[in-house]
């Protein structure tokens, strides 16, 4: 049953705004009609209430060539097919944003008047072929035009009730609306076909001054889906011209709401914090996050090595790290590795990268830095490929950018014996067998891929003793 007790419901504070005084049983007698009285309130422009984002509307033209070259033949089929049948469509989100800063955007999202019904009765009379993922429900119908082109189309939404994670969203026709229900100003636009930029929320205003900022109270924003506390400074580091710039009211209320990160599953956060900490103002952003609290609702340590973290971002500069190459950087130990794996569920071949920076990074390494890491490489086991991927992201690390192209560029020299060998020399399969393999495969190493076939069958009696004891 649906009462006053349903976080983020947003009929209660505009019920409440115009003077009405509704008690728990009045708002459960409504649960039928809650669609209709949901679009009523919102769409009254007489209401004056704070979850209700007033945007003015102001437009520009779009001339450039980055816009002009997103007309591919399947593009114009598409949107043919929607004045055809009256439905109104426009380019959203992030492709306007990035057009808007002279980028060419290659993720492009489409939005729509049409319901996802009326789409999939329109695709099937024209035979065009839908590829149904996850996204119906939230009203994405994804069409294939040609065989050559995918197309995202979303009905323009209303979220009804969130709960900080995921919304359940009505559909409307209303192009503010939906504009009122996105994260940030910047993301909050729309392009028609004809170039004309509609944008509610200042977004054009933004970018030119180059300001995150999120559409209306920060708070709400916030409360609505936690995880756009990570989006603010993900896009903070693609927007901003500088690293210290944030707005102090945005700045505390994500402080006072990091907590609600807790509720974000770990998949969703790492998705956002790998692009964080390889972008733009990484370790000053790093900094800010660690200082609002929201770093140890995301598996890391509340001591982070901050001052470590910019370091290594200024040393990996331009040399395109892994993320959990830099996060390593965070890291004191490989029991936090794991702890921030448990929690982010980041996959084998990232922890492995992470552990192998944390457990090598302060090695010794001699003189001879080629050579040691070249017997690095052929020490550990594994794929050869794998281990040194792990080995070039340490010398990242380590700031070794010659060294790495010299590893790069070396071959492994291939083990002169193998088990085939052993067997004829009467050695038997077993412990001792991998042991007596793995023995001269470190002597080896270390004659620095000198030692002959010969030389090493002549030691196999002599590694048979060691290991017999």
């Amino acid at each position: 049953m649906l009462g006053i007790g349903v976080q983020r419901l947003h009929y209660i504070p505009i019920i409440s705004s115009i003077g009405l005084k509704l008690t728990d049983t009045h708002i459960c007698s409504f649960k039928n009609s809650l669609p209709a009285l949901h679009y009523l309130l919102y769409s009254s422009s007489s209401i004056n209430c704070p979850t209700r984002r007033r945007g003015l509307l102001k437009k520009m033209k779009l001339d450039t060539p980055e816009f002009h070259a997103l007309f591919s033949p399947e593009l114009k089929e598409l949107k043919a097919l929607f004045d055809k049948n009256d439905y109104e469509m426009r380019i959203a989100g992030g492709a306007v944003r990035d057009l808007l800063m002279g980028i060419t955007s290659h993720d492009i999202d489409f939005a729509t008047t049409a319901t996802p019904d009326q789409m999939k009765e329109m695709f099937e009379l024209a035979g065009v072929r839908m590829i149904h993922a996850k996204g119906e429900s939230h009203g994405t119908i994804t069409a294939r035009i040609n065989d050559k082109e995918n197309f995202e189309v979303t009905t323009l939404r209303i979220d009804v009730v969130t709960d900080g994670r995921r919304a359940e969203v009505e559909f409307t026709k209303d192009w503010q609306l939906d504009a009122n229900r996105r994260d940030l100003t910047i993301n909050a636009m729309f392009l028609g076909f004809d170039g004309t930029v509609y944008d509610y929320f200042n977004g054009i205003e933004d970018i030119k001054n180059r300001r995150v900022k999120f559409v209306g109270d920060p708070i709400q924003r916030i409360q609505e889906d936690y995880l756009r506390i990570l989006r603010y400074f993900r896009f903070y580091g693609r927007i901003a011209q500088g690293p210290n710039e944030h707005d102090e009211e945005t700045l505390k209320a994500i402080k006072d709401n990091s907590s609600g990160l807790e509720r974000v599953s770990g998949e969703r956060i790492w998705t956002e914090l790998k692009r964080i900490v390889v972008g733009n103002y990484a370790g000053p952003i790093i900094e800010t996050m660690v200082g609002t609290g929201v770093s140890k609702y995301m598996g890391l340590p509340e001591e982070c090595n901050v001052e470590e973290f910019q370091r290594i971002c200024k040393v990996t500069e331009g040399f395109n790290p892994e993320p959990m190459a830099r996060i390593a950087a965070l890291l004191d130990s490989e029991q936090q590795v794991y702890e921030l794996q448990k929690r982010l569920k980041v996959s084998n071949d990232e922890l492995k990268t992470c552990l192998f920076i944390v457990k090598y990074r302060d090695s010794e390494e001699g003189d001879d830095l080629c050579t040691y890491y070249k017997h690095l490489i052929a020490r550990l086991s594994g794929k050869e490929k794998t281990t040194r991927t792990k080995v070039l992201e340490l010398l990242k690390y380590k700031g070794y950018n010659d060294l790495r192209e010299e590893i790069l560029a070396w071959t492994l020299p291939q083990l002169p014996v193998n088990g085939k060998d052993l067997i004829i020399g009467g050695v038997k399969k077993g412990p001792v067998f991998a042991k007596t393999l793995d023995r001269l495969r470190i002597r080896w190493i270390e004659s620095d891929f000198k030692l002959t076939r010969e030389e090493l069958l002549e030691m196999v009696d002599e590694v048979l003793k060691e290991i017999r004891g």
